[in-house]
C-alpha cells in the first residue's frame, strides 16, 4: 500500500490535469497536456538527461557541504551557551536574506559556472540542518544526563555517547527538509545566470514558449526530489533501526 497510494494519488492528478486540458481547451503553449510534456521529453530525451545530471551534481556537492560544515557549527552551539548566543543572531541574519537576492551578486562574484549554484544550495540546506542538529543535541532525556553523570562519565562522553545518539533523528529530520530545498536552490541558481541544468531548460523553453518541454523539466526536477528525499529515508532506517522504536 506505501507504493501503490502514491501511483494512485499521482494518476488522478495527471488525469485532472489531462481532463482540464480537453474540457477547458487550453492551449498548449499555456498549459500542455501530459501527452504534450511526454512527446516532448522523449524528443529530447538525452538532452533533458544531461541537464538533469547536472543539476543533481550541484544539488548533491551543495547539500553535502552544507551538511559538512552544518553538523559541526550545531555541535558547537549544543556544546557552549556563549558560542550559541554569537552564532544564533548570525544564522538568523544569513537565513532571513530571501536567497534570490543572493544569486545576482554570486554570478557577479563566481561566473557562470556550476560554483555559484553550489553555494546557492549550500545556503539553502545551512539553516534547517544547524537547527535540527542544535535542536536534538538539546532533547536528551534529564535522567539519562543525570544517570551518565552519577557514573562519573566526562562530559565528551556525555556529549558523544549520549547526546549526539539521541539527536541522529533530528540530523535526519533535518537532512530531509534540506534535502527537499536543495533542488529548489539550485534551480533559483540556474535561473539567474548558467550554461546548463534543468533551471536553464526551463527559462530558454519560456522564452521559446515551448511549454511542453519546461514542464517535462520540471517533472524531472520533481522525480529527483522524491528521489533524493526517500533515498535520505533508507539511508536513515538502515543507520538508525532503534530510532523508529524510540
Amino acid at each position: 500500500m506505501k507504493v501503490v497510494l502514491p501511483i494512485v494519488g499521482l494518476a488522478v492528478v495527471i488525469g485532472l490535469w489531462w481532463l482540464a486540458t480537453i474540457v477547458f481547451s487550453i492551449e498548449r503553449y499555456l498549459v500542455p497536456s501530459p501527452k504534450d510534456v511526454f512527446d516532448a521529453y522523449t524528443a529530447q530525451q538525452g538532452f533533458l538527461l544531461d541537464q538533469a545530471g547536472v543539476t543533481l551534481l550541484e544539488t548533491v556537492q551543495g547539500f553535502l557541504l552544507a551538511l559538512a560544515a552544518g553538523v559541526p557549527i550545531a555541535l558547537l552551539i549544543a556544546w557552549s551557551k556563549i558560542l550559541e548566543r554569537m552564532i544564533y543572531p548570525l544564522l538568523l541574519a544569513v537565513n532571513a536574506v530571501p536567497k534570490i537576492a543572493i544569486a545576482p551578486i554570486l554570478v557577479v562574484w563566481l561566473g557562470f559556472d556550476m560554483l555559484p549554484k553550489v553555494i546557492m544550495v549550500f545556503l539553502v540546506c545551512f539553516f534547517p540542518i544547524v537547527i535540527s542538529t542544535a535542536s536534538g543535541m538539546k532533547s536528551t532525556p534529564a535522567e539519562l544526563v543525570e544517570l551518565l553523570r552519577s557514573m562519573d562519565c566526562s562530559r565528551w562522553q556525555e556529549f558523544f555517547k549520549l547526546r549526539l545518539r539521541y539527536a541522529m533523528p533530528q540530523v535526519f529530520v533535518g537532512m530531509k527538509v534540506a534535502i527537499s530545498l536543495a533542488v529548489i536552490g539550485a534551480v533559483i541558481g540556474e535561473f539567474v545566470g548558467a550554461k546548463a541544468g534543468l533551471g536553464y531548460v526551463i527559462v530558454q523553453s519560456g522564452a521559446s514558449a515551448d511549454t511542453s518541454l519546461a514542464f517535462a523539466a520540471m517533472a524531472l526536477l520533481a522525480v529527483m526530489s522524491i528521489v533524493l528525499f526517500y533515498g535520505l529515508v533508507m539511508l536513515e532506517k538502515v543507520l538508525l533501526p532503534w530510532a523508529e522504536g524510540d
